[in-house]
């Protein structure tokens, strides 16, 4: 699941990239892309708890470590990608 929430949120914000290059109204691929961001996200935690529950640390040892980093960076990522058209319009009307 958190693989299909991540292609959704690529997919949208290159919607949303590409819509506010076009001139048209950006912010509903915004929205769709920071939202399957944080589903992707969610999912990702939940396969962490069913590791929890199951009560496999190697797994968890072994992947978490990594993902917790690779969810920072794309999250950072998404949210600044998402949010460049709004910083684009306000640049071009302050300066």
């Amino acid at each position: 699941m958190w693989f299909l929430f991540g292609l959704l949120a690529i997919t949208a914000t290159g919607a949303n990239l590409l819509l506010y290059a076009t001139g048209k109204d950006y912010r509903l691929a915004m929205a769709l892309g920071l939202s399957f961001t944080a589903l992707t996200i969610v999912a990702d935690y939940n396969i962490v708890a069913s590791w929890v529950r199951a009560e496999d640390w190697s797994a968890l040892a072994d992947v978490v470590p990594i993902m917790a980093t690779a969810l920072w960076v794309l999250t950072i990522v998404s949210i600044l990608l998402n949010i460049l058209p709004i910083l684009l319009e306000w640049k071009r009307k302050n300066g």
